[in-house]
């Protein structure tokens, strides 16, 4: 007997985020600060729900920019990378690499709960929120998500979790 799988995609020009950030790399070296205008696309197989749907199209955009919006025109920072220390100090977020320095607006700045701003870790942030929100506001309880994160035209790391099952 064939086994059908259902899977749906999303992705549009308002799911992206232009952000700041480096990243440390071969464990003592630091990019030097810079952007991308990242592009974001999310899957979801799930079986099909009372309305034949996997999920609604329009619910799964909205909760996808809700989190974007959070990451759109702001520094990002990694609170989980051991080489990079940050401290609040005032309404100023100082962030040291060695003998670098940088200062920034606590109001420009996000700060993650990940190890590095790697296009990676980012897709697999998108993805835990999404699950989040997803199970929170629309009772998602089963099925595959995976995250798909662009940094520059070419350039996508992916996160693929299964949940409930």
């Amino acid at each position: 007997m064939a086994r059908e799988r259902f899977r749906i995609r999303v992705t549009k020009d308002n799911l992206v985020f232009c952000s700041g950030h480096f990243i440390t790399y071969e464990g003592d070296r630091c990019e030097r600060l810079h952007g991308h205008n990242y592009r974001t696309a999310v899957e979801v197989e799930a079986p099909l729900d009372e309305n034949f749907y996997v999920f609604d199209f329009v619910a799964l955009k909205h909760r996808i920019r809700e989190i974007t919006n959070e990451l759109d025109h702001r520094m990002m920072l990694p609170t989980r990378n051991p080489l990079v220390t940050l401290e609040t100090v005032g309404e100023q977020i100082h962030v040291r690499y060695r003998d670098r320095i940088w200062n920034f607006p606590k109001g420009d700045c996000v700060l993650l709960p990940i190890e590095n701003t790697t296009a990676e870790l980012l897709a697999r942030y998108i993805g835990q929120r999404l699950i989040i929100s997803l199970k929170e506001q629309h009772n998602f309880s089963k099925g595959i998500i995976r995250v798909e994160v662009e940094e520059s035209f070419g350039q996508s790391a992916f996160h693929e979790v299964e949940i409930g099952v």
